[in-house]
């Protein structure tokens, strides 16, 4: 069975690779998948994103990288898949999920949101924490694998 783990990865955390990892266990094929959102501005590109994830998954044989515009349901029905993985760290992410889960489930009654945990060592860590730190020079390393630290610093000292 294949699942979608859908999310911006602005960048990709270690608590971000705990849900991947875990998914990867379970299910047959996880589609990670960045949302492209013209709306919100990100720190990365959609293809710095798309690199970054695809360079700390490798190892996982059974997971693929991808992105997409639009409403998450139209790309879940696009590749066949009923269900959605979302990552919960805490009990105010609960409310936002489950709001967008009956959502998704309203716009197409296939759809059916799984929610995983986070390991407790994670759950404080965001995204926008580890920008946050990355910015004023702080020490991610944590936080996040090597390569987006290494990109953070370059994104943050004007190399890229």
């Amino acid at each position: 069975m294949a699942v979608i783990y859908p999310g911006s990865f602005d960048p990709v955390t270690y608590g971000h690779l705990d849900i991947i990892q875990r998914a990867s266990k379970k299910f047959d094929k996880v589609i990670v998948t960045i949302l492209d959102n013209p709306s919100k501005k990100a720190l990365f590109d959609v293809e710095k994103r798309l690199e970054l994830l695809k360079s700390t998954t490798k190892e996982l044989k059974n997971v693929e990288i991808d992105s997409f515009s639009g409403l998450l349901v139209d790309y879940a029905k696009k590749n066949d898949i009923s269900i959605i993985i979302k990552g919960l760290r805490a009990i105010s992410d609960f409310e936002y999920e489950f709001q967008m889960a009956h959502t998704n489930t309203m716009l197409d009654e296939d759809i059916e949101t799984v929610f995983l945990m986070t390991s407790n060592k994670y759950s404080f860590l965001s995204s926008s924490v580890v920008k946050e730190i990355s910015k004023f020079n702080g020490d991610v390393s944590k936080l996040v694998p090597e390569i987006v630290k290494y990109n953070l610093n370059k994104k943050f000292r004007g190399d890229i």
